[in-house]
This record gives C-alpha cells, sequence and structure tokens, in this order.
C-alpha cells in the first residue's frame, strides 16, 4: 500500500527512472530468441536452397553427360561422314578430271567434225549436181544402147531425189527440167517385154517337137472300119479268114488327101538345119524384142510363120499351138520411140558453169 502510493505520489519523470532497468533487463532476452529464430530459420532456408540447388546441380549434371554423351557419339558419326564424304569427293574429283578429259576430246572431236561438215556443206551443192549429171548419163545410156525405158525411169527419179534437199532456185529449175523428162518417158507405151520374151521361149521349146510334113503318118478312120465291119458280118470261118486278109491288104496301101499339091520332102540332114535356122530366127526376134526394133523383130515373126506353114504338119496339135503364139507376137508393137535427155543434161551443164563462176 505504501508503495503504491509512493508510485502514485511520484513524478512520471521518477517512474519512468524506475521502469527503465526492469525494460532493459526484459529486451535482451526477447531479442536473443528472436535473432535466434531468425538465424535458425536463415539456416533451414539456405540448407533447403543448397539442397535444392545440389539437386538441380545434379540434374543438371547429369543431363549434361548424357548430351555429352550424345554428343560424342554424334561426333563420332560427323567424324564417319566426314570420312565417307573426303573419301566421295576424292572420287567425284577423279571422275570430274576424267570427265574433264573426255569433254575436251569430244570437243576436239566436234570441232574436227564441223570443219569436216563445213567443207562439206561448201561441196554439197558441186557434189550433187555430179552426181545427178552421173545419173543422167546412165539414163541416157540405158535408153540409146539398151532402150531399157525402166531403167532410165528410175535413175530421172533418184536424180530428182538428190536435188530436193537443194533449196535453190537454180536446183528448182532444174528439178522441173527433170520432172518433164519424166513425165515423157512415163507416156510411152509399155512393151511386157518380160511376157513376149517367155512367150517366145516357149514357141522355141514348142517348135522343137513339131513334126516336118515328110515325116507325119497317116491316121487311119477307125470309127468307118469299124462301121464297115458291123455291117458285113462274116458267117463262117471262110468269110473271117477273108475279112482278115482284106484287113492286111488296106493297112498296107493308105490313100490320103493333101492340101498342096508336091509337099516339100528335106532329108535329115536339112531338117537338123532348119530346125537350128528355126531357133535362130526366135532368139533374133528376142534380141529385137529387147532392142525395141521393130522392123527386126516382125521380120523373124514373119519367117517363122512361113516356115511353119512351109514345111511343119500344120495339123498337128502343137503346131496350131504355135502358130497361135505366133499369131499374139505379131500382133504386139515392139517399136517405141525413145526420146534423148538433151534438155536435162544441158540443163546440168549450165548448172555446172554456174557453179564454177561463183568459185
Amino acid at each position: 500500500m505504501n508503495d503504491d502510493q509512493t508510485l502514485l505520489t511520484q513524478t512520471p519523470i521518477q517512474a519512468d527512472e524506475q521502469t527503465a532497468p526492469e525494460m532493459a533487463k526484459r529486451k535482451p532476452s526477447l531479442f536473443a530468441k528472436t535473432a535466434l529464430v531468425l538465424v535458425v530459420l536463415t539456416f533451414l532456408s539456405l540448407a533447403w536452397q543448397w539442397l535444392n540447388t545440389r539437386q538441380r546441380f545434379n540434374e543438371v549434371e547429369k543431363s549434361l553427360s548424357q548430351k555429352l554423351e550424345a554428343f560424342q557419339a554424334l561426333n563420332q558419326q560427323s567424324l564417319m561422314l566426314a570420312k565417307q564424304a573426303e573419301e566421295r569427293s576424292t572420287q567425284a574429283n577423279a571422275r570430274t578430271l576424267l570427265l574433264e578429259e573426255k569433254l575436251a576430246e569430244s570437243r576436239d572431236q566436234q570441232e574436227v567434225l564441223q570443219t569436216l561438215y563445213d567443207q562439206l556443206a561448201e561441196n554439197r551443192e558441186a557434189t550433187a549436181v555430179a552426181e545427178v549429171e552421173q545419173l543422167l548419163t546412165i539414163a541416157n545410156q540405158q535408153l540409146q544402147l539398151a532402150n531399157n525405158v525402166k531403167s532410165a525411169l528410175l535413175a530421172l527419179q533418184a536424180a530428182d531425189k538428190r536435188l530436193e534437199p537443194l533449196a535453190l532456185p537454180r536446183a528448182i529449175q532444174l528439178r522441173a527440167t527433170l520432172a518433164l523428162e519424166i513425165e515423157k518417158l512415163r507416156a510411152l507405151p509399155q512393151v511386157d517385154v518380160m511376157a513376149m520374151g517367155a512367150q517366145l521361149e516357149a514357141l522355141g521349146s514348142l517348135c522343137a517337137t513339131l513334126p516336118l510334113i515328110s515325116e507325119r503318118q497317116p491316121t487311119l478312120n477307125l470309127a468307118a472300119a469299124e462301121k464297115v465291119s458291123t455291117k458285113t458280118k462274116p458267117a463262117n470261118s471262110l468269110q473271117k479268114f477273108a475279112f482278115a486278109v482284106w484287113a492286111d491288104i488296106k493297112g498296107l496301101v493308105t490313100v490320103e488327101r493333101i492340101d498342096k499339091p508336091e509337099p516339100p520332102l528335106l532329108a535329115p540332114e536339112l531338117a537338123f538345119y532348119l530346125r537350128e535356122n528355126l531357133k535362130l530366127r526366135l532368139l533374133t526376134a528376142r534380141i529385137a524384142l529387147l532392142q525395141h526394133d521393130e522392123g527386126s523383130y516382125r521380120a523373124d515373126i514373119k519367117a517363122v510363120q512361113s516356115w511353119l506353114n512351109q514345111y511343119y504338119d500344120t495339123k498337128h496339135p502343137n503346131a496350131i499351138k504355135a502358130l497361135r503364139l505366133l499369131k499374139q507376137l505379131s500382133d504386139n508393137n515392139v517399136g517405141i520411140e525413145l526420146p534423148q535427155l538433151t534438155e536435162s543434161l544441158a540443163a546440168v551443164n549450165r548448172y555446172k558453169l554456174t557453179l564454177e563462176k561463183s568459185d
């Protein structure tokens, strides 16, 4: 009570001076506890952070080791690929060198071919004109010497074909001249020389089998004899014998009608020469046919026809066939007026003169 009263009676300044030591005694213990708690919390926080950091570091280290191993594997593969690429590069370089060598060779060959082509191009027109001149000469020879229209026509067509690549005015003019010559040859009448030659050959083989009039055997009229024998039949053996003797007597003598009063009879050696002359006439007729010689051909055919009618048995079947063939052969015309290739030859000569002047 007394204390309280003293306290109450004391001034505020005195009261503060008395409580200050007690507060000073209480404050250090609370601050220390608080500091200790903070230190512990800080330590725990640092420990947790360290553990967390350590764990992350281990994970990072593990991932880095894995990545390092993968990187090493990739590095090994890269080294192998680099080695293969180097080998392939070496091979490619070798191939490139080989290709360059071949390219250089091909360029050299191309230059040589280009040079040859230029030379040929310069002489192409002259070469074509020379070939055309040669073909025209052959065609003219076939017409004048052999009278072979087909070969001459083929030669002219070949000459026209040779001038076709030359698209030049003078070449076109020469082709027009050749076209006129070709039309003239096509307009000529066609003579089937092969068929007529085959007919002449068949006629020669047929004439070799024809009998002469002197060699002709008379033919008995057996039908009439049988008719007579049927009318008079023998009654007994004596009549049979008489008829047999009479038949033998009729066989010994034959009466025959001949249109010509005196048939030419030839000796065997003359008959041989006649057959040979007949073959010779047919051969000359074939030659005249090939040469389109109308006069000689008709003279030979007429001579053969005359000899057949004069010396051979015209009633024989082969003779009838031979005379029919001669009639067919004499009806054919073999004479053809062949044109001369003067215009084409003159045009080629003018073409050559033009080329010489241009050179």
